[in-house]
């Protein structure tokens, strides 16, 4: 192994020291700056994930400034899509003030199933998804934020109905 190796950050050694230095200081930032701890313990290990995966094009060097750049976006993304959630339900729950009671029973009940389902969803599909139908994006929308085709877009969301209609229809 040459010396280069051994300061890569693909080097499971490298990688492990950077976890055990970084981690700590890292879940600290995430949970000053955001004030939810399990939320943070998740986005450190989102960010060491992803740091694994482009190991080859972070530097040892850069691999702390990269780590917090990546955990605070996912922590941001986080926050956005939880924003879009609520702001979808308080929506919904202003129109059916007007309701009767039973209406609105039924209604909390389907809506806390579809809320089950769409969690079910894998990530790409429930992130489409939600981005769809929630923030009102196009398929061509879609595909610029997150980088991808927009084939890639229409097959998520086929795939997110598909799973949703037959998750619905077992509740």
């Amino acid at each position: 192994m040459t010396e280069d190796n051994k300061n890569d950050v693909c080097h499971e050694s490298v990688y492990e020291r950077l976890f055990r230095d970084l981690a700590p200081n890292l879940r600290s930032f995430l949970i000053f700056k955001f004030r939810n701890v399990e939320r943070a313990e998740d986005m450190v290990q989102e960010a060491f994930y992803i740091m694994w995966q482009n190991c080859k094009k972070v530097s040892q060097e850069l691999a702390k400034a990269y780590l917090y750049r990546v955990a605070q976006n996912q922590f941001i993304k986080l926050l956005d899509k939880d924003k879009v959630r609520s702001k979808y339900i308080s929506l919904q729950d202003e129109q059916l003030d007007d309701q009767d009671p039973s209406f609105e029973l039924e209604y909390q009940e389907m809506r806390s199933n579809l809320l089950s389902a769409i969690d079910q969803l894998p990530e790409g599909q429930r992130e489409v998804f939600l981005m769809n139908r929630m923030d009102k994006l196009t398929y061509v929308e879609i595909a610029e934020v997150l980088g991808v085709s927009v084939k890639a877009v229409e097959k998520r969301m086929h795939k997110a109905l598909v799973k949703l209609r037959k998750l619905c229809k077992n509740i």
